[in-house]
């Protein structure tokens, strides 16, 4: 078990059930899933690009990505239906969890001048989603090796019915919003 995971049984869900006055341990929220999402509006001249952004991407999560394609054509963008345009992953279990113990406590304060993450990128339905403006920030990507510069969104979707509930679980598990 993970030591974050250990820290949600442990911690997280007593404090959660007493805030919120669940009287059922099965109806406090928790992490369903985080996405990791890269798209890459470069991959249209460069595949290469790409190649390395799902290189990176599996190294960052431990998890090979899959490779997101284009719905529809876009002549102005020279964009073609079918055309390879990002990756993604989706993170569950003990990988869910380690990514986000590795994400809060050695990704995040490695960002420039990190005042926390936004308290408004809650969708309403107990999801949060942010973006990262740089891949670099994740230890295990080396910056001499780097082909460009990428940013990712990532969502950590929960099953909280509220943002408070949202916010409250994710306070609990070591997220820094800012004030």
């Amino acid at each position: 078990m993970t030591r974050l995971k250990e820290k949600y049984t442990k911690d997280v869900v007593p404090a959660l059930m007493k805030e919120f006055s669940y009287e059922n341990v099965m109806k406090t929220p928790k992490l369903s899933h985080i996405v990791l999402n890269v798209g890459m509006g470069e991959a249209i001249q460069n595949i290469k690009l790409l190649d390395a952004a799902v290189k990176e991407l599996a190294t960052i999560t431990g998890q090979k990505p899959v490779i997101t394609r284009a719905k529809k054509s876009i002549a102005g963008f020279k964009l073609r239906k079918d055309m390879p345009v990002g990756c993604k992953v989706t993170l569950r279990g003990d990988r869910m969890y380690e990514f986000l113990d590795k994400f809060i406590c050695l990704a995040l304060p490695r960002i420039r001048d990190f005042k926390g993450v936004s308290g408004k990128a809650f969708d309403g339905r107990g999801n949060y989603a942010f973006g990262v403006k740089e891949q670099i920030i994740f230890p295990e990507i080396d910056y001499e090796k780097t082909e460009s510069i990428y940013g990712m969104d990532v969502v950590m979707v929960t099953t909280a019915h509220s943002n408070k509930e949202c916010r409250a679980l994710l306070q609990h598990l070591g997220m820094p919003f800012e004030r």
